[in-house]
């Protein structure tokens, strides 16, 4: 399939007039969204939403349940219009264009494969009632199902297949039409634990073999770390922070993303002479923060477990109390409840004395 399967409907966008709308400025992104507003009512969903997307991009919207990420999805595939903005895809503007004139397509939570249809008619649906040629047809659903693995249960239907395999065949149905852009809303939420972990690399490797921009909707963390190349973590109708999944994990700007995204040590402190004086001592930072006062972060698994006092932010405590989870223990150490993630020890039981260290370089000062 690769290049091939794909690159015509980019192309096209890009050199020839497929769309009746007019160019967008020189210079934009394959994908843009620029001063999104969008109410329901007196409910404010998204507030100057602007962002772009890559070619070959996996973006994923990353926030709690009623943050506006999936409106956002809907008003990118052309579902909702938004009250204000613009959306502008492959240097062409999409605002105000049906959903049926985008080069996008979208793979819902629900799969909504169709259960009278077999999964070889269900990926051939969208291809057939564009009236395209019967040996097309043919050709590029049994390409997609190559790719997809899915060859051998073409003649299955919908009832007949794990959850697994019904999101193959909502991706293999999305993807024969050639999207420019691929929007996924949360299509992983109903796998259980372990499919789920499996499809997410599955999804991640068929993104990077084809090239194509994938948008992610999802409120799971790690869902998001794994398929990303970026994730934008939103708040109340709002984008809090952007970056590589590393960058916005380790570096958060401010409390919200640093408690949602996993666990977080959050320690209060005020700046005396280049250092911050907390309850767990004076720490000192890379570089001093901003604030008179403030908060620092640290990860649990950043805070290191030594036998000895660190020459540089040594914490000398107890372990007040401890869960191991196998390949890895929690230990909550007094003073300042902090959170600890390492590995098994038999030494490290409740109540042992413990020297941490904390480092300066995952010392992270938040804005709030």
């Amino acid at each position: 399939m690769g290049q091939g399967f794909l690159a015509g409907i980019r192309a096209s966008l890009r050199d020839g007039p497929v769309l009746d709308v007019p160019a967008a400025p020189a210079g934009t992104t394959d994908l843009g969204a620029e001063g999104i507003y969008k109410s329901f009512g007196d409910v404010e969903v998204l507030t100057d939403i602007s962002f772009g997307v890559g070619d070959g991009e996996f973006v994923t919207l990353l926030g709690p349940s009623g943050c506006g990420k999936t409106t956002l999805l809907r008003i990118l595939a052309g579902l909702e219009l938004p009250d204000r903005g613009e959306v502008t895809l492959c240097g062409k503007r999409m605002t105000g264009l049906p959903a049926n004139r985008r080069p996008v397509n979208t793979v819902f939570q629900s799969y909504a494969l169709f259960p009278h249809l077999d999964v070889a008619e269900n990926v051939a649906f969208g291809l057939r009632s564009r009236r395209t040629a019967a040996a097309e047809v043919e050709l590029r659903v049994g390409q997609a199902l190559q790719m997809l693995q899915m060859e051998p249960l073409a003649k299955r239907y919908p009832h007949q297949l794990s959850g697994g395999q019904k999101q193959r065949v909502a991706l293999a149905r999305a993807l024969v039409n050639e999207p420019a852009l691929l929007l996924l809303d949360e299509p992983m939420s109903a796998l259980d634990a372990k499919l789920r972990a499996e499809v997410q690399i599955e999804l991640r490797r068929l993104q990077r073999r084809l090239g194509t921009m994938f948008i992610l909707v999802t409120h799971d963390q790690e869902e998001a770390m794994t398929v990303s190349d970026r994730v934008l973590v939103m708040r109340g109708g709002r984008i809090e922070q952007s970056g590589a999944p590393s960058e916005v994990y380790e570096r958060p700007v401010n409390r919200f993303v640093a408690e949602f995204l996993g666990s977080a040590n959050l320690i209060a402190g005020r700046r005396v002479s280049g250092l911050v004086r907390t309850e767990v001592g004076l720490l000192k930072m890379d570089e001093p923060p901003a604030w008179d006062e403030g908060t620092l972060a640290i990860r649990p698994e950043r805070i290191q477990v030594c036998g000895h006092r660190p020459e540089v932010n040594g914490v000398s405590g107890r372990v007040r109390e401890l869960i191991y989870r196998g390949d890895h223990m929690d230990l909550f150490v007094e003073p300042g409840a902090l959170r600890v993630r390492t590995a098994p020890r038999p030494e490290l039981c409740v109540g042992a004395r413990v020297w941490l260290e904390l480092r300066p370089e995952y010392l992270v000062p938040l804005s709030d």
